[in-house]
This record gives structure tokens, C-alpha cells and sequence, in this order.
């Protein structure tokens, strides 16, 4: 008989997610069932492997998992649901709820309806109601001992969560950050007293990450301690598998105040954690190689500014000391000298943003992958070849992000690469296909706010086409906006704003560099896929996904 009920199947939910054993497992069902619940316990993100193993076991040997442990199950497995399994969690969670409900486990069934809430399509004001209503039945559970301080506090967590991701719908944004620090603060004075349990501890952790998240644009400062002290408490809950979302939240802040080689150092550190027993997810090791890559651009960035500034002030002091005039000749013929360093350097630089961006790419391919991620990967690594002159490597990584942001629905994300998918078309002399990709890229940036990138595109697009032998407005191409050719001044200058026009070894249209980053700027509470709050980057592609995860 099966362990499992056709619900789990008919979601198509890999059965408690398989994943890799290790070589010294029991194969008695008791003791693999001794350990799934272990692991559970300690929220190890193997627990889904753990229960598949055991489940599997007790049916060959005509065995059952009693509701409690079926419920365990099916809430490590809804925590496992990622890329194109992630709806399925919901369902589990609720699944899960009614069997704790019927173990008699009533603060983990408040835990498992609070996250199918949480993991439902873009919880709202609606879902963020019912968690309060939880957290008010978890309270009163507490009270009377029926419901833990770890389940209490977990289910007030992802009230908070919510309550977080919604704070930019909110009259006043900042006035709502203010509450929910208080309510946070409140929450880590709840949960302290109770540390010592590991469960707790991890909780607390969690805590912290988010209330670091939402201090951060406001203190900085305040938002570093805290996500410092969410990675002591991470490690202090017997975690021994990595905190991707903390490190990438604290490097972030880091970046932010100025320190980017700290932030460098702990990224690489997050990516070569020390136990090996629980590798790093695929698509957390591609958001950590995808922040990195950003932060070696920046630390590299702010080494040229300083080297810059140290040359003006040189000069300038020099160019006032009369006295000198000949050491200063002398160290300006030794100028040059200077400056042939810094193409090594910033080779080296741009050689290990490349690495990451691919590796990134990498661990984005596979059924499991997320979507966001993987086309913004390689958008990133075809962009980075293409300001290389890689025009060739550029087009096909660009041609292959293109159906993810297709898929995501993002227009920014489909503008962009269009734009430097025809900037490689006409480098490899195409420049027909490359004015109606431009085109395209044209129409889908209409219908936007700011008309500035549409016209740009519209002026490319007719410059590009006169290129391919065709004078006059670029034929009409119907979009969401309407006619690509709208800018009544489309024609005016088209060949001043065309950039390096005709395919030769001239760099990029400037005009690239100017067009909206994908997915948009998050909102200034909103974490996006860098770990950055508030900043310029496509807005986090596993929001939906870490808000449940962390909360065992």
C-alpha cells in the first residue's frame, strides 16, 4: 500500500524529492524513518530525501507512515518546491494541515496553513488578514500549551514576511516599516528566551534577516548588525548548510556602504561552504555567482575611480610646486607607464565577472530552473561578450535568454536583450534582421511611461534599416503601444544617435547602457535578485519561494 495519497500525485510532486543519499544510510524502514524525523527536527533541507527513502522502505515492507509523519513529509516536500514546481506547494501545505490536524498536532497545522498562504500566487492584503488571524490562534495555543514557542514564532515570521512585501501598497511606506520593526523586535523578545531549542534559534535567525532587510535602506548601518548577528543564530540553530538569502542580503549592505571587498570575500566564501554534506542548490549557487560577478564590477569600478583621483591630486600638487617642475616632467613621461597596469588589472576583473556570469548560467539549465534567473544570466553573459566583441557567443546566449523573459511576462527584460540581440546582428552583418529586432524592441517600449526609450529604439531601428539599403520609416510593426514609428522627430539625427552604425569593429550603440534594467527597480523595501533592498536589479526571482523556506 502507498505511503502517499493521489493527491501528492496528481500534482506531479516528485515524491518527497529523492536527492542525493549518502553512503552509510540504515536501510532498516524504523531507522530511515528515525532519521527523516531527525532531520526534520533540525529543518535540514534533506529531510524531503530523508521521508522519500523512509516512505519507500515502509511500503516494501507493508508499512504505512502514520498522519503525523505523512504531514512532516509533505511539508519538507512543499519547502523543496522550486522552479517549475513551485505551485505545487501550496496544495501540500494544506494537505499537510489537515493531516497535523488529525495527529493532533494543532501548532504545526497553524505552521502548514500559514505557509500555503504564504507560498499562494502574490499574497495580498486578503492572505495577509488570515496569517494575522493565525498568528492570534497561535498566541492563544501558546498560552495553553498546545502550540510551541518555535511554531508560534514561525508563523508570526511569515505574517511578517508578507507584511513586508506588501509595504510599498501600503499610505505611507515608511510609517509601515517603522510598525513592522517594532512588531519584529517584539517577536526576537518573544523567541530569545527560548534559543536554546534549535528550532527557536533558526527562527530567530530568520527574524533578523528580515528585519535587517527592511531596516537597510533607512540604517545601513543598523541592518549590517542585524544580518550579522541572523548568520551567528543561523550557525547557533545547527545549521550547517548555507544561508544563501543572509549572505546575499549582507553583501549587498556591504556593497551599499562602500565595503565591496568584504562583501567579495564573504560571497566566495558562501560559494565554497565548509560541510560539503548539503551543496549549495543550483539556483542559490547562481543568484551568489550572479551577486559576485556584480560586486568584483564595482570593487573594480571603485579601484579606477581611486587610482583616478590619486593621479589628479598628484597632478595638481605637483603642477603648484614651481620648485619641482622637473620631477613633475619627469613623472608625467612616466604616465603612461602607470596606465598599462591597469589594463591587466582590469582584465583580470573582467575575466572573473565573465567565469561567474557562465558558471551562473550554468547552474540555471535544468527542469527545476528558475525562469527569472536563468534569463537574466544570460542576458548579463551575452552583454558582457558583446561589449567584448564577442558578437557571435553574445547572439546565441541572448537569443536563448529572450523566451524566459517572454515567459516572465517582463517587457524591460524583452526590450533589453532585443536591443543587444540586433546590436550582434548588425555587428555580424545583418543589419536587416537587426532593424526589425530594434523594431520589435521599439514596439514593446511604447506603451511605457517614459516614451524616451521607445523613440531611441524607433530612431536605431530606421538608422539600422537604411543600413540594410532601405531608406524611410521603419515599416510598421503592431505592438501592445501600436506603430513603432511614432516619434514624429524619428527621422531627425538618426544617424548622430545610430552609434557604430555599420557592423564594423566600433563598439556598442551608447544607447544601450540607457535602457531599463530587467523586471523593473524594486520598490525601497523590496529585495531583488542581488540581495540588494531598494536598489536598481531585477527584483529577486525566489521571493515566492524564500518566504516559506527558512521557517522549519
Amino acid at each position: 500500500m502507498s505511503s502517499r495519497s493521489p493527491d501528492e500525485f496528481r500534482l506531479g510532486v516528485r515524491p518527497y524529492d529523492r536527492g542525493a543519499g549518502t553512503g552509510d544510510e540504515p536501510e532498516d524502514p524504523h531507522e530511515l524513518l528515525h532519521r527523516a524525523r531527525r532531520l526534520t527536527v533540525h529543518g535540514h533541507p534533506g529531510a524531503g530525501s530523508a521521508w522519500e527513502r523512509a516512505a519507500t522502505a515502509l511500503r516494501r515492507a507493508g508499512g504505512v507512515l502514520t498522519p503525523g509523519d505523512h504531514a512532516d513529509a509533505l511539508d519538507a516536500t512543499a519547502l523543496d518546491c522550486r522552479g517549475a514546481a513551485r505551485p505545487a506547494a501550496g496544495p501540500l501545505f494544506f494537505r499537510a494541515a489537515d493531516l497535523h490536524e488529525r495527529a493532533g498536532q494543532r501548532g504545526k497545522a497553524l505552521v502548514s496553513r500559514a505557509r500555503a498562504l504564504v507560498a499562494g500566487p502574490g499574497p495580498g492584503a486578503t492572505a495577509c488578514a488570515r496569517l494575522a488571524e493565525l498568528c492570534e490562534r497561535a498566541s492563544a495555543l501558546h498560552r495553553v500549551g498546545q502550540a510551541g514557542a518555535a511554531e508560534t514564532a514561525t508563523v508570526r515570521l511569515l505574517h511578517g514576511r508578507v507584511r513586508a512585501d506588501l509595504l510599498g501598497t501600503a499610505p505611507d511606506p515608511a510609517a509601515e516599516a517603522a510598525a513592522l520593526r517594532e512588531d519584529l523586535a517584539r517577536l526576537i523578545a518573544f523567541a530569545a528566551p527560548h534559543r536554546a531549542d534549535p528550532a527557536v534559534a533558526r527562527v530567530l535567525a530568520d527574524t533578523r534577516a528580515l528585519l535587517g532587510r527592511i531596516t537597510a535602506p533607512d540604517d545601513p548601518a543598523a541592518a549590517e548588525a542585524q544580518l550579522r548577528a541572523a548568520l551567528d543564530d543561523h550557525r547557533a540553530g545547527g545549521r550547517t548548510w548555507p544561508a544563501t538569502e543572509h549572505h546575499l542580503l549582507l553583501s549587498a549592505v556591504l556593497r551599499a556602504t562602500g565595503a565591496h571587498e568584504e562583501a567579495a570575500a564573504l560571497l566566495r566564501a558562501a560559494l565554497v561552504p565548509q560541510v560539503t554534506d548539503t551543496p549549495l542548490r543550483a539556483a542559490d549557487r547562481a543568484r551568489l555567482c550572479l551577486a559576485l560577478a556584480r560586486t568584483v564590477a564595482g570593487s573594480g569600478e571603485q579601484g579606477r575611480t581611486a587610482r583616478s583621483a590619486e593621479k589628479a591630486a598628484g597632478a595638481a600638487e605637483a603642477e603648484g610646486a614651481l620648485e619641482a617642475a622637473a620631477e613633475t616632467a619627469e613623472a608625467l613621461e612616466e604616465e603612461p607607464a602607470e596606465e598599462l597596469e591597469e589594463p591587466e588589472e582590469t582584465a583580470q576583473e573582467d575575466g572573473e565577472r565573465l567565469a561567474l556570469l557562465a558558471e551562473a548560467v550554468r547552474h540555471t539549465e535544468g527542469p527545476a530552473r528558475d525562469v527569472r534567473v536563468g534569463a537574466l544570466a544570460r542576458l548579463l553573459l551575452g552583454v558582457a561578450h558583446a561589449e567584448r566583441g564577442g558578437w557571435g557567443r553574445a547572439l546565441a546566449l541572448l537569443e536563448q535568454a529572450l523566451p524566459g523573459f517572454q515567459d516572465d511576462g517582463d517587457a524591460a527584460g524583452r526590450v533589453r536583450t532585443r536591443a543587444w540581440l540586433a546590436e550582434c546582428l548588425l555587428h555580424l552583418g545583418e543589419p536587416g534582421r537587426a532593424a526589425r529586432e530594434y523594431a520589435l524592441a521599439a514596439a514593446a517600449a511604447r506603451p511605457w511611461g517614459d516614451p524616451r526609450p521607445g523613440a531611441a529604439l524607433s530612431r536605431r531601428a530606421e538608422h539600422v534599416l537604411g543600413l540594410a539599403g532601405t531608406r524611410g520609416p521603419v515599416p510598421e510593426i503592431r505592438g501592445t503601444g501600436g506603430t513603432v514609428y511614432a516619434d514624429a522627430k524619428a527621422g531627425t539625427g538618426a544617424s548622430a544617435e545610430g552609434g557604430a552604425p555599420d557592423g564594423g569593429a566600433r563598439g556598442a550603440w551608447p544607447g544601450l547602457r540607457a535602457l531599463p534594467e530587467p523586471f523593473g527597480p524594486p520598490e525601497r523595501y523590496q529585495v531583488d535578485v542581488y540581495g540588494e533592498v531598494g536598489g536598481a536589479g531585477p527584483q529577486a526571482a525566489t521571493a515566492p519561494g524564500t518566504r516559506v523556506q527558512g521557517c522549519e
